[in-house]
């Protein structure tokens, strides 16, 4: 497909195990899109109450907004690795920059709350395809040896989002008007576009055209939708026992079990080959991969809410605050892709997990008048933490693939990254509502009460760095290189 299948072992030289200034760019390039889709999605959280009375709607109609987003973003990740396959990766780079580039206009032209969903769900289609398009290109060009290094680069835009998205929100809905939320990705997109001729590698369509999996299209898509729906409304509930999340998440499930048995009889032609989980340690990053983004997206959902609920801060005050926690995983990313690329991702993960922990230890703590100064120490360790578990994590879930395998293993990937994070945050939320609901109810809205229910809710994060230990410990503890199975190997493994 990319490459001769029988040409799967990797001659370890210096030459392959250095970043080249070619490979650099080609991440800066892509990190263009990835960190566009990310701001987009924290500053579109900022310009909520704005939007809801410009357009003079509620707050449950203008939910939908975010909705809509979410659920043609989930739908359009699984076909991403065909997509690759079947058209090449310029090709698909570009379309995908070109369809959020035509959905951020059109956003930002809206006017009405309905074509503003319609217009969300077009911007949608194009950023569920950036990142498993992302990790994919990047995953191929860079080879196992280099692998840590650039995954690194994937996560470098999931950290400022949250960080910058909150400061430029801020800064345009206060100085400007709420449209340049969306026309801010007009210049970012364009330069993307223009870069990505010239330093995108030229992976070139698959040689056996790969017909598309529809029947696995239709059970997988709507599975993945529904589950990140029905998680989403949990949240928003405040309870696992509604029907409106016990429907979704049920029927998804049911209907990715179908999937699994369709895919197993499909083999390497399915839309996503689960034989790809008799590989151990693919196997076990997927695992890991669920736990740490569920602590990474809870963690950056309840801190903006501690500071801005019980401390009284604005956006840019928020997003100011959070600095330590984008330093704190920007260093990580750094040594951690380095330390991947030299050792194990087994003890890495667990180094990363033990940090995380101690840093989640340290939330559950806060109280109405903690010191910025210390909750800033207890980011920087839980973000250290992050950085440590999700580069070698990324790496080992893609290291022992063949290029031919790896667009379709960075959807799985992405699948349970998106699956991870909607659950942990859903978990995260009902916790909270909950904590705030008794303690409220016995003492009252008092800042005190309201810091000790975001305290106990940490104690959850604190349980999934225990629980990510497990699946850490199915990861590589030896160094291997060499042999990267096919998909049609996978028969065997």
């Amino acid at each position: 497909m990319f490459t001769d299948p029988k040409e799967r072992t990797v001659t370890v030289t210096e030459d392959n195990s250095k970043l080249t200034p070619e490979l650099l760019k080609l991440a800066g390039v892509i990190m263009l899109g990835a960190i566009m889709m990310q701001l987009d999605v924290t500053m579109m959280s900022i310009a909520t109450n704005t939007l809801i009375n410009d357009f003079h709607t509620t707050l449950s109609t203008f939910q939908w907004v975010s909705t809509g987003y979410l659920l043609s973003m989930a739908s359009v990740i699984p076909i991403a690795g065909w997509a690759l396959e079947r058209y090449g990766a310029r090709t698909m780079w570009m379309f995908t920059l070109v369809v959020f580039l035509l959905g951020s206009v059109l956003c930002g032209m809206a006017w009405s709350i309905g074509s503003l969903i319609v217009f969300r769900v077009i911007q949608g289609i194009g950023a569920g395809m950036i990142l498993p398009l992302a990790q994919s290109i990047l995953a191929i060009a860079a080879g196992p040896e280099r692998l840590g290094r650039v995954m690194a680069t994937i996560g470098l835009p999931a950290l400022l989002g949250p960080v910058l998205g909150p400061i430029l929100g801020g800064l345009i809905v206060t100085n400007l008007s709420w449209r340049w939320i969306f026309y801010v990705n007009l210049p970012i997109c364009a330069l993307a576009l223009l870069l990505a001729p010239r330093f995108l590698p030229r992976i070139a369509p698959g040689a056996a055209r790969t017909p598309l999996d529809v029947l696995g299209l239709v059970l997988l898509a709507p599975a993945f939708a529904a589950m990140i729906y029905g998680f989403a409304e949990a949240g928003r509930n405040g309870s696992f026992s509604d029907v409106a999340v016990i429907g979704p998440v049920v029927g998804g499930l049911a209907l990715l079990v179908l999937f699994t048995l369709h895919s197993i009889r499909r083999g390497a032609r399915a839309l996503i080959d689960v034989r790809l989980f008799r590989v151990r340690s693919f196997a076990a990053a997927a695992g890991l991969i669920v736990v740490a983004s569920g602590v990474m997206f809870g963690a950056l959902g309840l801190l903006p809410l501690y500071y801005q609920q019980v401390r009284a801060e604005d956006a840019l005050h928020t997003g100011l605050l959070l600095i330590p926690l984008g330093l704190g995983m920007g260093s990580s990313l750094v040594v951690a892709g380095r330390l991947a690329d030299r050792f194990p991702a087994g003890p890495i993960a667990l180094v990363g997990l033990v940090l995380g922990g101690l840093g989640g230890l340290a939330y559950t703590a806060l109280g109405a008048g903690t010191s910025y100064v210390l909750i800033g120490l207890a980011e920087v360790l839980s973000g250290i933490g992050i950085g440590a578990v999700l580069v070698p994590v990324m790496s080992a879930a893609l290291r022992g693939l063949s290029p031919e395998a790896i667009p379709r293993a960075s959807v799985s990937v992405r699948i349970f990254q998106q699956l991870g994070a909607s659950l942990g945050s859903a978990v995260l939320f009902v916790a909270l509502q909950r904590q705030i609901t008794d303690r409220v109810s016995a003492t009252g809205p008092t800042p005190d009460a309201l810091a000790s229910s975001f305290g106990s809710t940490f104690w959850w994060i604190v349980a999934f760095a225990a629980v990510a230990v497990v699946p850490a410990l199915f990861l590589p503890f030896r160094r291997r290189r060499a042999v990267q199975p096919s998909t049609e190997e996978l028969t065997t493994v």
